[in-house]
């Protein structure tokens, strides 16, 4: 006889966990937020020492994290909650100027991140995006992110930017050729769905796809997936198309 089949859980509320130590900050997005009907605040922390805790006893599936708070700064709480097992994904909370501070978070796992001044509508979506496996890749500030990493932003250096390059191109070229094209769309920003269309693929084989890239890496995330086909030279200075 077979098993009943368990409620599907994307058909679930997203369960939010918001971060930040300025109560104002946090009355704003859980006001901003609480009004989405798939999407459940289950509670809310001033700093990042409390994120553990919060995390054992609410089980969120998403963490919106502030980077700069007082006792346990938002990036030091991501790197220490993205090692656990089955980990909630972090979207990270900053400013346009904090480059390394994104950066840092990317590599320590975090889905992506959103500026302060976002428009609501587009914090929402956001959530919603990242609970549903894509990355929150806002194109302005990826473009920067994308050129510190390859040593071409401020305090970077030709040989390291070359040893990143070697080592990226190394990596990528152990793939098959529909994994290698399934992570140049994922560099490119596009979305499971715009990836199937533009590879004519199903969205769950995309999905495979992507998810054995990150297996074969160990990779938390898509964006560091993006930052690997950049490093490999594979996308052009605006990460949009192939390089020439």
């Amino acid at each position: 006889m077979t098993a009943p089949t368990p409620m599907d859980p994307v058909a679930q509320p997203v369960r939010l966990l918001i971060v930040d130590d300025d109560p104002l900050v946090r009355a704003g997005l859980a006001l901003m937020l609480g009004g989405a009907d798939d999407i459940d605040i289950v509670g809310e922390a001033a700093d990042g020492s409390e994120v553990a805790d919060l995390v054992d006893r609410l089980r969120p599936d998403v963490v919106l994290m502030d980077i700069r708070m007082p006792t346990m700064d938002g990036l030091t709480a991501t790197e220490a909650l993205r090692t656990r097992p089955d980990a909630p994904e972090v979207i990270v909370l900053t400013t346009f100027h904090a480059d390394e501070q994104v950066l840092r978070a990317i590599r320590a796992g975090a889905a992506g991140f959103v500026l302060k001044d976002t428009s609501p509508a587009r914090i929402v979506d956001s959530v919603r995006r990242v609970a549903a496996g894509d990355p929150v890749l806002s194109p302005a500030v990826t473009r920067r992110l994308m050129a510190r990493a390859a040593g071409t932003g401020p305090g970077g250096g030709r040989d390291g930017r070359v040893d990143r390059a070697d080592r990226a191109r190394r990596r990528i070229a152990t793939l098959a050729d529909r994994e290698r094209e399934v992570a140049i769309a994922v560099g490119r920003g596009r979305s499971n769905a715009e990836i199937a269309a533009a590879l004519y693929l199903s969205v769950a084989t995309v999905k495979t796809q992507v998810s054995r890239i990150l297996a074969r890496f160990d990779f938390n995330n898509r964006v560091q997936i993006a930052l690997l086909v950049y490093d490999a030279g594979l996308l052009d200075d605006d990460g949009a198309g192939p390089a020439a």
